[in-house]
């Protein structure tokens, strides 16, 4: 049998308490497993093909409407920058990789791509925080009236930043680690394994609880309470009906945002969380892989939904300007 052991430990992982990491170099791939790798190529190119576009995009509607110059869609212009180092960073080394069956950047380029990624997904979901908070302050009005200036919008924007470095940094400086997962031609954060000279279980627990369930939380919370506000205000007419249609749209718009943001990464967190939950047991790459490649299509989610529905309603975007 030809490299039995690696073609095991590439495509079928089992790892009670393995210290080390997933091989990055070649081997006999099976004709099977090799037209995986030729379906995830062609998947990535896709990805790559609409998302660099499509975030443009978003930046482009943006300069083009005035109206949607205004503080409150810098966080918008985030979202779509996060996108952009998803595709530029994250799914052209997948896509390499793949073409060649392994991730064949080795550990450095396993860290660089798992910390970009990580970057990517986590300023899109701390950008949907922020934006959420955001829409909750201006239109259910916690505060009063509220001017919503520039520097608070660069305050949410750096906020988003603090909260993305001090979730995907720490692998970087040895709290955990990026480790190639599912067909190794992607890497994230390890929690296959509870080595204790990586502090694996405490670095899992902190990024699930810190920032993937703290952050849904709010998004939950601020969005049942506008749409609370929002129907209450159409019920008693406070406001006239160009604003209640506006608000209505706005609130539309990112809603659907945080579902396509849940719909992408819910079951790449189940999964993660199980395989956390469950170390020892065996599983088959594909069964991380399934999740962690449907994530990825995150990126084009909420620039198309954007994109959309502001030429939609590019002449009724006086919200904006709130």
């Amino acid at each position: 049998v030809i490299n039995s052991q690696l073609i095991m430990s590439a495509l079928i992982i089992q790892i009670p308490h393995c210290n080390t990491l997933p091989p990055y170099v070649p081997g006999f791939i099976p004709y099977k497993e090799l037209q995986q790798f030729k379906v995830l190529a062609v998947y990535m190119f896709f990805l790559m093909c609409f998302g660099l576009p499509i975030n443009g995009l978003t930046l482009v509607v943006t300069a083009q409407h005035k109206k949607l110059r205004q503080p409150l869609n810098f966080i918008l212009v985030n979202l779509a920058v996060a996108g952009t180092i998803m595709v530029c960073f994250g799914f052209t080394v997948t896509f390499y990789t793949a073409i060649n069956s392994y991730f064949a950047l080795g550990p450095t380029g396993c860290a660089i791509e798992g910390f970009m990624a990580t970057l990517g997904g986590q300023i899109a979901l701390w950008s949907l925080v922020v934006l959420a908070i955001e829409r909750y302050i201006v239109v259910c009005k916690p505060m009063g009236s509220f001017k919503f200036s520039t520097n608070y919008a660069l305050v949410g924007i750096g906020f988003t930043w603090i909260m993305t470095m001090s979730c995907a940094a720490p692998p970087l400086v040895g709290w955990s680690r990026y480790i190639p997962e599912g067909m190794q031609c992607s890497c994230g954060p390890d929690y296959y394994t509870l080595n204790p000279e990586y502090n694996n279980e405490s670095y899992v627990i902190y990024m699930f609880v810190c920032h993937f369930i703290f952050p849904v939380t709010v998004i939950f919370f601020t969005y049942g309470r506008l749409v609370c506000t929002v129907k209450a205000a159409a019920t008693q007419q406070q406001d006239s009906a160009s604003t209640q249609k506006a608000e209505r749209e706005v609130t539309r718009m990112v809603i659907l945002m945080v579902l396509g943001f849940l719909v992408a990464w819910t079951p790449y967190a189940t999964v993660a969380a199980w395989i956390f939950c469950n170390r020892g047991a065996a599983f088959s790459a594909q069964f991380m892989a399934i999740p962690a490649f449907f994530s990825k299509t995150s990126a084009l989610y909420n620039p198309v939904i954007y994109v959309l529905l502001t030429l939609k309603h590019s002449q009724k975007t006086a919200y904006f300007s709130v």
